[in-house]
């Protein structure tokens, strides 16, 4: 007999590598107008795209009316172009 297949390479103690906190970026922002102000934009923008991937699967599987997604998609980008208002001067050569 075959031994049960583990679905996690690691020790019940070691943290899984693949699982990340929500509060943690995806990538690091390596342009060289960096900011302390751009980071927290390039990680509003992570965000967003988490959100609306999120929104799209939940449409796609019949947890949402494409009403509902739409919606929803909206309220996501109204609070990054808050962000964007926010965290990005015009002098940035952001203009919206």
């Amino acid at each position: 007999m075959t031994s049960p297949i583990s679905l996690s390479q690691h020790g019940a103690d070691e943290p899984d590598p693949t699982v990340r906190s929500p509060l943690e970026a995806h990538t690091s922002y390596r342009g060289r107008d960096w900011s302390p102000q751009r980071l927290m934009f390039h990680q509003n923008l992570e965000s967003f795209a988490d959100r609306v991937g999120l929104i799209v699967g939940l449409q796609s599987n019949g947890k949402m009316s494409q009403e509902e997604a739409y919606t929803e998609i909206r309220k996501v980008w109204k609070d990054l172009k808050d962000s964007k208002g926010a965290l990005l001067s015009d002098r940035d050569g952001d203009s919206d």
